[in-house]
């Protein structure tokens, strides 16, 4: 099983683990796309050091995993190039931060590719959310129950224009202005949670979640659900949501 991931890839080596554990023959082999070099900032909320610093995240990343579990994973410091089709590949995650990135993701599953799952995984200040869907695509056809990816139920998330400060931040402490320290790691663990159990049981009764870190009761599952879907995409035309509306929204819908 072939997989693209972007950053917040720690986590899935423990996939790869259990799926061996369960009798499967080779795991996963993971390929990590991010162009991006560790700054100093991204030492205090992501798992870089200061003798990083200056290097690829892609490559210091699968580097590191490769060395500790043994593992053949590939770190690529390349964007993800909408013109290009992705081939070979069973599940894209992915973990940007714009419109212009995540609209890259939608343009290279879609179409003629025969990418299986598009898991997505985006966020805010203090939520987020993460959207396992199934790209319209050779592989994925038309059905009521094909699993909808983020940007059908939420067009706004691929409207580039919307894309406001995408700035790295200058220091530390406006990192974590910007971020609470535990959202990422959150949402990677819901959304890691999710792909265990399709492995597992072959099924799911949810395909995504919206969090908000803000309550304890802040968690709000996405429902395979044609009418709901359409809800969702309703309320998401009528005006821009931010992700704790979503959390809302999706309550009611």
């Amino acid at each position: 099983m072939r997989r693209k991931w972007k950053r917040r890839c720690g986590w899935v080596t423990y996939l790869h683990q259990a799926l061996l554990a369960c009798g499967h023959a080779e795991g996963i082999h993971v390929t990590l796309l991010d162009p991006d070099v560790i700054s100093p900032t991204n030492c205090v909320r992501q798992p870089f050091s200061q003798s990083e610093i200056g290097l690829y995240k892609s490559v210091v990343l699968a580097n590191r995993l490769n060395l500790f579990w043994g593992l053949d994973w590939e770190g690529i410091p390349e964007r993800l190039d909408p013109k290009r089709r992705l081939d070979g590949v069973d599940i894209v995650i992915g973990c940007v931060d714009t419109r212009k990135g995540r609209a890259a993701i939608a343009k290279c599953a879609e179409d003629w590719s025969e990418v299986d799952y598009w898991l997505d995984l985006g966020n805010n200040a203090d939520s987020g959310q993460f959207v396992l869907g199934e790209p319209l695509n050779r592989r994925n056809r038309r059905h009521k129950l094909r699993l909808r990816t983020v940007p059908e139920l939420f067009p706004e998330v691929i409207q580039q224009e919307l894309d406001e400060d995408d700035q790295p931040s200058c220091s530390a402490a406006e990192a974590l202005d910007r971020q609470e320290p535990f959202v990422n790691p959150t949402l990677a663990n819901h959304g890691l949670a999710l792909l265990a159990r399709l492995f597992r049981y072959g099924t799911i009764s949810y395909h995504g979640g919206f969090l908000s870190l803000s309550s304890l009761s802040g968690l709000q599952a996405l429902r395979i659900d044609p009418k709901y879907w359409q809800r969702l995409r309703t309320n998401a035309n009528c005006r821009k949501l931010t992700v704790a509306h979503r959390v809302a929204e999706a309550s009611l819908a």
